[in-house]
């Protein structure tokens, strides 16, 4: 068996967050294994990416090259990768749970006739069998499965956020080249239309405030984008998000939606505003590196987890505030 491998993706033609996060996870099962990381590149003329992938530890880079691979054809990519696959015999493959990997990820484990798990928040190796053991959220974030499958590779498609983005080293992988046998034929999308949308990306933001159930109205979310833009004129980039009530209210969008079954992330800071700290929520933000809880239960859960706590009516708070942050 082959070591840990980790399909490669790229943003506005730059080495993707969730990249970097895959990284760092593969290589936490690699060292649990005994064995090494490697990342795989897919495109056309991709020398300068698979360089940067080169920069994080990784065991190998493959790069696999082909005019087919130009872009993002699902069934180029899934040709490409069962070769690759069939080729390297990897124990573990990664991909992220995003647009790219919910193309290609169950496609590619029904070619390999292996398993896919999907969404995962945690990954872990059984050290009895040596066996990959994954944590999703089911029912709608209401319970969480342990799941351990059959099959080879262990495909996996793993929620952005489930771990911290690795750094450079010093040390440069090895890169292989490859080129898949590839032919117009297998290519039955010939190209995909991209639709520009704004898509509100909580894990970039310095600081998170966020809205729960104990939102009155929903024009009252106003006060917490003004508070969001008082505080990004000292601390970066601020955003609103919120919790899953506010979703399902339609007050927001599940982009905004932090959580289990929404967003992960770790901010220098997060603010808790009428947020009880159901278990769904706290698995989303309990990563943040300091938590302001406001809500007037004294006795709600986000209070046990909060480095700070306010109890009170964030009617009265949070325009308070903005006049401080104001002046």
């Amino acid at each position: 068996m082959s070591d840990v491998l980790i399909l490669v993706e790229t943003k506005e033609g730059a080495l993707d967050k969730k990249t970097l996060e895959l990284i760092r996870g593969g290589s936490g099962l690699a060292k649990e294994l005994g064995t090494g990381a490697s990342a795989v590149v897919v495109g056309h003329e991709t020398s300068l990416l698979a360089e940067s992938v080169a920069s994080y530890g990784l065991n190998k880079v493959y790069r696999l090259e082909h005019p087919l691979l130009k872009g993002f054809k699902p069934d180029a990519w899934v040709g490409a990768l069962e070769w690759l696959c069939k080729q390297i015999v990897p124990r573990v493959f990664l991909i992220s749970h995003a647009f790219v990997g919910r193309e290609v990820a169950p496609r590619l484990a029904y070619r390999l006739n292996t398993e896919l798990t999907t969404d995962c928040t945690g990954l872990k190796i059984d050290p009895a069998d040596k066996a990959l053991i994954r944590t999703k959220p089911i029912y709608g974030g209401n319970a969480v499965a342990i799941v351990k499958t059959e099959g080879s590779p262990q495909v996996v498609t793993v929620r952005r956020g489930a771990f911290e983005p690795v750094e450079e080293t010093a040390t440069k992988s090895e890169m292989v080249p490859l080129t898949p046998p590839l032919d117009e034929s297998l290519i039955r999308v010939k190209s995909l239309k991209t639709v520009e949308q704004e898509v509100v990306e909580l894990d970039k933001a310095n600081i998170v405030i966020s809205g729960g159930r104990g939102i009155a109205e929903k024009e009252d979310f106003e006060v917490l984008i003004a508070l969001a833009k008082a505080l990004s004129k000292t601390h970066g980039k601020v955003m609103v998000g919120c919790s899953r009530p506010v979703v399902d209210k339609g007050w927001m969008s599940s982009d905004h939606q932090v959580g289990l079954t929404g967003s992960m992330i770790s901010p220098e800071a997060y603010v808790a505003v009428g947020i009880s700290g159901a278990v769904q929520h706290l698995v989303g933000m309990i990563r943040s590196k300091k938590i302001i809880a406001i809500n007037t239960d004294l006795g709600c859960n986000m209070f046990k987890v909060a480095d700070f706590g306010v109890v009170g009516d964030y009617k009265e708070i949070l325009p308070a505030l903005i006049k401080k942050l104001e002046e």
